[in-house]
């Protein structure tokens, strides 16, 4: 694959990998960060990915790498960063998309109160649509490791949204 066609390529994911760094993350500003580094690392190292081979799957693994690098880092340094509360005014007068606005924040906070495993395979399978086999390979997981933890999260998110008793 030439430069410029996987550049563009690495371009088109960036709504996606957005996405996901903000489920990894949980802040905007992080999750902007976290794509920075990401596409960063992906342009350096362009010449490790393999060209017949998925480039979202490997960008993603990029990325979750780069976050638990980070998130050793902050431990290491002992430090904490609270997430800003998001207040933005997505204004409208129609009724159904304010409560639509608050179910999904209300699935925003229920899945951020997942454990970071179950999280982190709920976003991939859920939310960005890779099969059990990628997502496991992002991970770095068995298959049946990764079909466990997407289990017992929706099992805690429908819970905690009170689909189940």
């Amino acid at each position: 694959m030439s430069t410029d066609r996987f550049c563009e390529d690495l371009t088109a994911l960036l709504p996606r990998l957005r996405r996901f760094a903000r489920g990894l993350t949980h802040d905007a500003a992080d999750a902007d960060d976290l794509c920075q580094q990401t596409v960063e690392r992906a342009l350096k190292s362009r010449q490790s990915w393999q060209d017949g081979t998925r480039l979202d799957a490997w960008v993603y693994r990029i990325m979750r790498n780069q976050w638990i690098d980070e998130v050793r880092a902050r431990t290491r340094r002992s430090q904490t960063f609270t997430s800003a509360e998001e207040g933005a005014n997505v204004g409208g007068s129609d009724d159904r998309a304010a409560e639509n606005l608050v179910e999904l924040g209300n699935v925003g906070r229920a899945l951020a109160r997942l454990p970071e495993d179950q999280r982190e395979a709920v976003m991939l399978v859920l939310v960005e649509g890779f099969a059990y086999k990628e997502a496991a390979e992002i991970m770095g997981v068995p298959q049946g490791t990764l079909t466990s933890r997407l289990g017992r999260g929706r099992e805690a998110l429908l819970r905690e949204l009170g689909e189940i008793a």
